[in-house]
């Protein structure tokens, strides 16, 4: 297979995984709520090719190398909800940010009570 038609393959089957299962889960209902999962998703894939003499001076061939990859990232980051009440987006809270705040915050009460 050459590289060209691998790198075509893996777009496809990128693309093919790329829909809105991916992004918002299953519904899942409890208690009068449905609650809808939601995620973000990152796609990259990238691939080269190359050709060159060959390091043996006394043949005229030429040496060639190719390689392609891909990946997909996916990482929840709230919740749709449902109810009676209305309908509202809950974003989780990752504990990195929360220290990230927290952080901040401390440092800018110190600068702001150093004055």
């Amino acid at each position: 297979m050459d590289l060209q038609k691998y790198i075509e393959g893996l777009q496809q089957g990128i693309a093919s995984s790329a829909h809105v299962k991916t992004v918002f889960g299953d519904p899942v209902s409890a208690e009068g709520k449905t609650i809808i999962p939601v995620a973000k998703v990152r796609y990259g894939f990238g691939g080269g090719m190359g050709a060159g003499p060959t390091r043996n001076t006394d043949e005229q061939r030429l040496g060639q190398g190719g390689g392609a990859g891909g990946g997909v990232q996916v990482k929840p980051v709230g919740v749709i909800e449902i109810s009676a009440t209305g309908t509202r987006f809950v974003p989780i809270q990752s504990r990195a940010k929360l220290g990230a705040m927290v952080i901040f915050g401390f440092l800018l009460g110190r600068l702001l009570s150093r004055r």
